[in-house]
């Protein structure tokens, strides 16, 4: 008579150790990305809505926009927590800070490309925006404050398409072509990038209509081109040298273009 052999399912150390810090490291990502959402239900909602005509209050629009894009949050720094490990995806200074460890080793490498990067992304959309259709004036004057630009644009649009959205994307090229095995392809890696970067560019498009009505082809090519000329750059930073040197580059940026333009 054959005897089955019992499977093991109790959790290794090795195991457990690791839930633990993919736990620790969606709270320091989801709280990093909180004070954006903050800011642009506070202050970036009504900018949005400052022309139309609402049947509630603003406050409750930007309450409920607050917490749509909590939760939405939670969930792109929950997949980027599992997902981005397992396609050599990192957040090392967080990964630091999760493991109870001083960040400062692990950013330090980050700084100087994430600073470049910025620069040379705010000059780049400084161009864009000189060189933009008649019809995208009214978006371009309609300025977010800076709080929610640096907070909201640096911060929690990093964690919600570099962390999560391309993590998830990687990661599941690397499964059906690659069938997970190895470290994923450099190709890979690029339709990710350009993918999470298309969406980057398509999700302002939203906000853009909000501001200037129904958009004609030409501003919706050049507000899709403009933002994802950026989300490249921030796409291959978060690759090669982690999320904060994407989340640097995004907030410098910001603060370069606000430099040029003066404000």
């Amino acid at each position: 008579m054959m005897q089955t052999q019992a499977i093991d399912t109790k959790p290794t150390p090795e195991r457990t150790a690791q839930r633990t810090l993919n736990r620790r490291l969606f709270l320091l990502t989801w709280s990093a990305g909180l004070p954006g959402v903050i800011a642009m239900a506070w202050l970036g909602v009504p900018v949005l809505l400052q022309h139309q005509n609402l049947p509630v209050p603003i406050w409750m629009v930007g309450l409920a926009s607050g917490v749509q894009s909590a939760l939405l949050l939670a969930l792109t720094a929950f997949i980027g927590a599992r997902l981005a490990g397992k396609v050599g995806l990192r957040a090392p200074a967080l990964a630091e800070l999760a493991s109870g460890r001083a960040p400062w080793c692990a950013l330090r490498p980050q700084c100087l490309p994430g600073l470049v990067g910025g620069l040379l992304a705010g000059v780049l959309l400084w161009g864009w925006i000189a060189t933009a259709p008649q019809a995208a004036a009214p978006i371009h004057a309609a300025t977010m404050p800076l709080a929610v630009r640096l907070l909201y644009g640096g911060v929690t649009e990093e964690v919600l398409l570099r962390w999560g959205l391309m993590s998830l994307l990687v990661w599941a090229l690397w499964r059906v072509v690659q069938r997970g095995a190895g470290t994923p392809a450099s190709g890979l890696v690029w339709a990710a990038i350009a993918l999470s970067a298309l969406v980057f560019g398509l999700a302002h498009l939203p906000a853009a209509a909000g501001l200037a009505g129904p958009l004609a082809w030409p501003v919706v090519l050049h507000l899709t081109g403009a933002n994802a000329a950026f989300g490249l750059i921030a796409g291959f930073l978060f690759w090669r040298y982690g999320l904060e040197a994407a989340i640097i580059a995004h907030v410098v940026a910001h603060l370069t273009l606000a430099a040029i333009v003066g404000r």
